[in-house]
Order: C-alpha cells, then sequence, then structure tokens
C-alpha cells in the first residue's frame, strides 16, 4: 500500500509487546496490558523514555497512513484506545510539569503568544547548524526532524473540523500554503523529503524511525494529542502558533548553514519556502486564528498559551538533545547511542 510503513523496532517491553499484538493477535494480550501497567508505575519522566513515547508514537501512527502488516480494524479497537489514553494522560502530565503554569494576561492573546515566545530561552539549534554544523550532523537533525516534516501540517489539520468561523478559515489558508496549495510537488512534506535526498538520506515516510531519538516521537505526539482531542483544540491552535511565530528567523539560518556546505538553492527551497510563509502566517495565526477562537471562547486562552509553550518545551529537548550529543563528540541518532551503552 503506497504511503504506509513498517512497524518499527521495538524498544522496550511495552512496544515489543503491542508490535506483537497489532501483527498476530485481534486483542492486546496481557503481555501488553503488563508492560503498561508496569512503565505507568515506573519513576521515569514521560518524555524521555524510548518505550513509552514509541508506543504512544504507534497507537497514533494507525490514526494517519497505518502499518503495512497491521489490519485497519485496529484504528479504533476499545482496548488499545485505552492503553493509548494511559500513555497520554503520563504524557500531559509531564507536559504540564515541564512547561509550568500558564499565566493569563488581560491582554490580547496575540500579545500574551509573543510575551510567551520571548521568555523561552532554548539553545538554537539554526544558530549552530548555520555556522557548525557538518553534512553528517545535518543528516542527523534531518533525520530527527523527518518524523515531523514527512507527515508536516497533518497533526494540526485534526482540528479544523473542530473549530468555526473565522478561525477557522484562517487555519485552512495557513494549512492550505503547507499543502502546497494544490501543488503536489510544493508540499512541505514534499520539499522536505527532496532535501533529505539531497544529503542521501532515505526520504521513504517512516523510513527512519528506529534510527531517530526519543525527543523526535515526543515532539508529534504532543501534536497528536492536542489535534486529536477536541479538548485540546486550542492547545491545537497555540501549538501551530508558535511554530509559525518562531520559524522564520531560523529557517533563515538553515539556508545560510546548508549554502555555506555548498548546497543550492535546489537543496534549501523548503526553508526558503518557511521564511516567507510563515513570516505571512504570524499575524494569520495569533490575530486571526488564535485572536478569533479567544473572542468566541475566553476560556481558551489558557490552553492556547499550553500548547504554545509545549511548542517552544519541545523545540528545547530536541536542541538539548543533539547539542549536547555533538558536544559530547558522539552521533545523537539511536544506534550510535546503543552502541555506546553497550
Amino acid at each position: 500500500m503506497i504511503g504506509t510503513m513498517q512497524l518499527p523496532k521495538p524498544r522496550g517491553p511495552l512496544s515489543a509487546a503491542l508490535c506483537a499484538d497489532l501483527v498476530g493477535g485481534r486483542t492486546l494480550g496481557a503481555g501488553t496490558r503488563s508492560a503498561a501497567d508496569s512503565l505507568t508505575a515506573a519513576g521515569t519522566d514521560p518524555l524521555t523514555d524510548d518505550d513509552l513515547q514509541l508506543s504512544l508514537a504507534i497507537c497514533y501512527e494507525l490514526h494517519y497512513r497505518g502499518f503495512d502488516e497491521v489490519d485497519d480494524d485496529w484504528e479504533w479497537d476499545p482496548e488499545l484506545l485505552r492503553l493509548r489514553a494511559t500513555l497520554e494522560e503520563r504524557h500531559l502530565a509531564a507536559l504540564r510539569a515541564l512547561v509550568g503554569e500558564v499565566e493569563v494576561t488581560g491582554a490580547p492573546v496575540d500579545q500574551q503568544l509573543t510575551a510567551v515566545i520571548a521568555a523561552d530561552d532554548g539553545p538554537s539549534l539554526s544558530a549552530y547548524l548555520a555556522r557548525h554544523g557538518t553534512v553528517e550532523r545535518w543528516r542527523e537533525y534531518l533525520t530527527l526532524r523527518s518524523v515531523y516534516h514527512l507527515k508536516e501540517g497533518d497533526p494540526h489539520t485534526w482540528v479544523i473540523p473542530r473549530i468555526g468561523g473565522r478561525a477557522k478559515a484562517a487555519m485552512v489558508e495557513i494549512q492550505a500554503d503547507e499543502y502546497g496549495g494544490g501543488a503536489p510537488g510544493r508540499m512541505h512534506s514534499e520539499l522536505f523529503a527532496g532535501l533529505m535526498r539531497d544529503l542521501d538520506l532515505d526520504d521513504g515516510y517512516g523510513a527512519l524511525w528506529d534510527l531517530a531519538p526519543t525527543v523526535a516521537f515526543t515532539s508529534v505526539n504532543t501534536m497528536s494529542l492536542f489535534g486529536l482531542h477536541r479538548r485540546w483544540r486550542g492547545a491545537c491552535l497555540g501549538h501551530l502558533t508558535a511554530v509559525e511565530m518562531t520559524s522564520s528567523e531560523p529557517s533563515r539560518r538553515y539556508s545560510v548553514g546548508l549554502r555555506r556546505l555548498g548546497f543550492s538553492a535546489d537543496t534549501t527551497v523548503f526553508y526558503d519556502e518557511h521564511v516567507e510563509a510563515d513570516a505571512v502566517h504570524e499575524q494569520i495565526a495569533s490575530v486571526d486564528m488564535c485572536g478569533s477562537l479567544v473572542a468566541e471562547d475566553p476560556t481558551l486562552t489558557a490552553d492556547v498559551l499550553f500548547g504554545a509553550k509545549c511548542s517552544l518545551a519541545m523545540d528545547g529537548l530536541a536542541a538539548e538533545h543533539l547539542l549536547g550529543a555533538w558536544e559530547a563528540g558522539r552521533s545523537g541518532l539511536r544506534q550510535d547511542e546503543a552502541a555506546a551503552a553497550a
């Protein structure tokens, strides 16, 4: 089937049992439920737990393109949804602990979003790659980001039927650009795939999941959680708005970094597109989309800000992971971490 992918390699007892059930059974077995209970009781940080995040990503992927060897009927299996809910609860609690208290003021929501972004002091991957990135480190960065960018637009698009009016119209305007304005070759996911090919990476959908570190799944799982739950529609819009408000200048730096290594505009087009598009999207997202949403329902303001803070926090986790690995002289990809541990 075109566009689907194979199940990834397990990263612990839960993902191993889950994959076995998805391929070989019609219901979740006792092994999966036992592994989920053990993982839930563990004291590890859910946001950095390889087994938990991969298991949650597998559950979510059934709502996207699915897996070659998994029956489509699993998508709405009640037991699987209960398992997913358990993992989501831990993930969400960890997000709240990470971003801290959300303070709502009387200012317009676009100004509050600007303040949230201004207060973020996370490390900058774009600055590092612009000045110091080697081809190999670029390949690692793109591998991590491929978990999201090869489905770019899709996690946020889930929210469109959950909102209405001006907010919905603004959301559709932004997402139409994400999908190339009707031109398949201009879809942002396709532009990213071209970038991957230029750096000799497999651009197949999900092809690099086994190499991607945990933080790649933590980020996309956060988007999927917000997009798939009507309860979190405000957070989904806030998350997308933070992406739009913070990507134009980093995209410019990413283009600079690739050109420094000798790549042409044919390669940098993915980032060049975001420099222009996201500069326009910033006002549409913060004023037209989020502003209209909270004007209709002010109780969603805190959720909008929470989603924005989560977006910034996920970028921070990815940057800390890669920069920390590179400063230590090792790869940020999972296979190298496993080799180092061995």
